[in-house]
């Protein structure tokens, strides 16, 4: 299998609405937040390929329909990989999704005047609801950390062609999933309201 081609598509993801991606929970941070979003160990909030490249992919595989990686459309299993089965030989994924990471310069510039909880979040506080009663069930009320509305990350996704591959029709197929990531959400608690995201492709 050769190498012919490969293909760039950077730009910006902007946070639409609060994004929660989760993270590990410092157990020794007393009073700290009680569900964490992912970061750096510097502490800078990002978005990991991981949950673009799941997301992107299980968007697509819902419009196709396919209920199993081994039903997805022959483009899929090239684009994002497929360990193969006694029917069908593995394919190397083409794409490949950067970590995301947040533009500090403009980060600073928008929150410089923010109050946030954090130097890089918010916090939301959220309760538990008994169905049957409608009230605050005690002890249901706790934070979630969110990236907050106008927070922009850096990303770059790469399409690798090789003898036989269509790069346009893999480009055509990402974007289409990007689009129904944008009319969906990112992270967790979507149904809630968060991640909402809207991806400005570079020039």
């Amino acid at each position: 299998m050769k190498l012919i081609n490969t293909k760039k598509i950077a730009g910006t993801i902007e946070v639409k609405t609060g994004l929660h991606i989760g993270g590990a929970k410092n157990t020794m941070d007393i009073g700290g937040l009680d569900s964490p979003v992912i970061k750096t160990p510097t502490g800078v909030p990002y978005i990991p390929g991981s949950s673009l490249k799941g997301k992107i992919r299980s968007l697509l595989a819902l419009k196709e329909g396919s209920l199993d990686f081994k039903d997805e459309s022959t483009v899929m299993h090239k684009m994002f990989g497929y360990v193969g089965n006694k029917e069908q030989d593995a394919k190397l994924a083409r794409v490949i999704f950067r970590d995301a990471y947040l533009d500090n310069e403009e980060f600073d510039k928008m929150f410089s005047d923010a109050v946030l909880e954090t130097p890089y979040t918010e916090a939301k506080y959220e309760n538990t609801i008994d169905r049957a009663t409608g009230k605050t069930i005690g002890g249901g009320l706790r934070q979630i950390e969110r990236v907050p509305v106008g927070a922009q990350f850096n990303f770059e996704i790469i399409i690798n062609q090789f003898e036989g591959d269509d790069l346009v029709e893999m480009e055509r197929k990402l974007k289409e999933g990007i689009e129904l990531l944008e009319n969906n959400y990112l992270g967790g608690s979507g149904t809630r309201g968060y991640g909402k995201v809207k991806f400005i492709y570079n020039e």
